[in-house]
């Protein structure tokens, strides 16, 4: 009775709609697969929904008859008017290359009916691509100008698909604040994210997506984001009565004790450097000990993947270095990751894990925690970006290796996505005597996987300075200086929260030299 959307015969149906109101950030939480890609479709005009009726679909009268008495009754109202202007900044940005052409410069001021481009601009750090080509931008700088283009023009509603992604956590937190700027203007804001961080501080409520992924999915009432946040991670909806996850999902409040301080070293590197066209990296000795996974924090551009390539043996270091290649074999999920192999997915895991595969323990390792089974037959080519990401993990993974070197492996993984790719590395690690270094944007999924960080400061693109492996306690420290972010803990679900800029508390712990781990 409440179904809002439905494709067509025994395919997905969707339930409810977020009810969206102006001058605030409504943020849409939920796994992959449960509809929130198709409900900002839905919000900005690309489907026209159906109410379930996929056969005779509802003229817009009977739409908006539908929604009388609530605010989506005026919504569908203006947009069967044309006088809604709705502003969508999709989840894959791979494709903007495709359909545009010329320097971001001359792209962005062509669409800046805001008259707020300058400020944007210095927000998000374009002034260095201002006079690029739009086809040799990384993934983050992609974002970056999606983000400016949607914010530079003047819509009455603004949507927002995993904003986050590719971007380094200065930069999530300076998106945030753009975004969160557009709420001045009284402008309805929808924004889908996995970054429960980044979602918290964007966001003054929450509607939580629970169902059955690519069956059905339900919008549940809107709840205050503090709530809303613990309500997921809960896994209960109370005024729903409605129990959606088996298991609550639970943080640490004390750094960890690493069991991996007493055991042996796995691997030494010396000083090393390494340089490139006007890039410097310099990274200090340092050694990762069996049975350890060693986090790398870092703004964008500072080295991080160089030294996980320089480790990997694909870049050879100017100076020093370590003596992997000739004892360790090593394992490397790069950050971009192609999807050109010809074959199934099946073929691919077969092709790497050999006899392996049918193992039991390959399924208990591998193909329960990266949800496998569903994908086995599917293309490569055919995987969405999430799906993708688990294959290449789960492919890394697979491989016998000393030491496994996972570049920005949470990119398009929904939150319980992120948290078995946690356990599942953490798993293995521990399991096969082996180490692990994990480059991550996501607070949350460092806080989990970390036992140690190597924090990466400097200018980046232009020199990077790799500190040696030190406690999560001081690596988030020294990181979050950096940032000049502090977060505190929640009391319920001690999860980790960006404090409010200037806010009593954020400075406080700058005073007391704590940026993390606040009781």
């Amino acid at each position: 009775k409440e179904c809002t959307h439905r494709f067509g015969p025994n395919s997905f149906k969707l339930f409810r709609l977020p009810a969206p109101s102006p001058g605030s950030v409504l943020g849409l939480l939920g796994p992959n697969g449960i509809g929130k890609s198709t409900v900002l479709k839905i919000l900005s005009g690309e489907i026209r929904l159906n109410l379930g009726d996929y056969s005779t679909p509802p003229t817009w009268d009977e739409i908006i008859e539908y929604f009388r008495g609530s605010t989506l009754q005026l919504y569908f109202k203006r947009m069967s008017e044309g006088t809604l202007k709705v502003i969508h900044k999709p989840q894959y940005i791979d494709m903007i290359p495709k359909v545009t052409s010329g320097k971001v410069g001359e792209i962005l001021s062509k669409i800046d009916e805001r008259g707020r481009l300058k400020e944007i601009a210095k927000r998000l750090e374009l002034d260095s691509i201002w006079n690029r080509d739009i086809n040799v931008l990384s993934g983050g700088e992609l974002q970056r100008v999606a983000l400016a283009a949607a914010i530079s023009r003047d819509a009455d509603v603004y949507l927002f698909d995993e904003p986050s992604s590719y971007l380094d956590v200065k930069q999530r937190l300076e998106a945030a604040r753009a975004i969160r700027s557009l709420r001045e203007e009284d402008k309805i804001i929808i924004v889908a994210e996995h970054d429960l961080a980044v979602l918290d501080y964007l966001s003054d409520y929450i509607c939580i997506l629970y169902g059955v992924p690519g069956v059905y999915g339900v919008v549940s009432h809107v709840h205050g984001v503090r709530t809303g946040i613990n309500i997921y991670l809960e896994g209960f909806i109370r005024d729903e009565n409605l129990r959606f996850r088996k298991e609550p999902i639970r943080f640490h409040v004390k750094p960890p004790t690493s069991a991996a301080a007493s055991s042996a070293s796995l691997l030494k590197w010396s000083r090393m450097s390494k340089s490139y066209e006007g890039f410097r990296l310099e990274v200090e000795a340092g050694e990762v000990r069996v049975g350890e996974v060693i986090g790398i924090l870092g703004p964008n551009g500072i080295g991080k993947s160089t030294f996980i390539r320089m480790l990997a043996g694909i870049e050879k270091p100017d100076s020093g270095g370590s003596s992997v290649q000739d004892v360790l074999s090593v394992s490397y999920k790069p950050q971009y990751i192609s999807s050109d192999y010809k074959g199934t997915v099946e073929e691919l895991l077969r092709s790497i894990a050999k006899e392996d595969f049918s193992s039991s323990l390959y399924k208990t390792q591998i193909m329960q925690p990266f949800n496998l089974n569903p994908l086995l037959e599917r293309r490569l080519n055919d995987l969405s970006g999430g799906e993708l990401q688990r294959v290449a993990v789960a492919a890394c993974l697979s491989r016998k290796a000393d030491l496994y070197l996972l570049d920005e492996p949470s990119a398009y993984l929904d939150v319980e996505e992120r948290l078995s790719m946690v356990r599942a590395v953490k798993h293995i690690v521990e399991e096969r005597n082996v180490a692990a270094f994990v480059v991550e944007h996501d607070i949350m999924v460092q806080d989990f996987i970390a036992d140690r960080l190597m924090v990466f400061t400097g200018d980046p693109g232009r020199e990077g300075i790799a500190k040696s492996p030190m406690s999560l306690l001081d690596g988030m420290n020294m990181f979050l200086k950096e940032m000049g972010v502090t977060f505190r803990r929640d009391p319920q679900t001690k999860r980790p929260r960006v404090n409010k800029e200037g806010s009593q508390l954020d400075r406080y712990q700058k005073s007391i030299g704590q940026y993390y781990y606040v009781k």
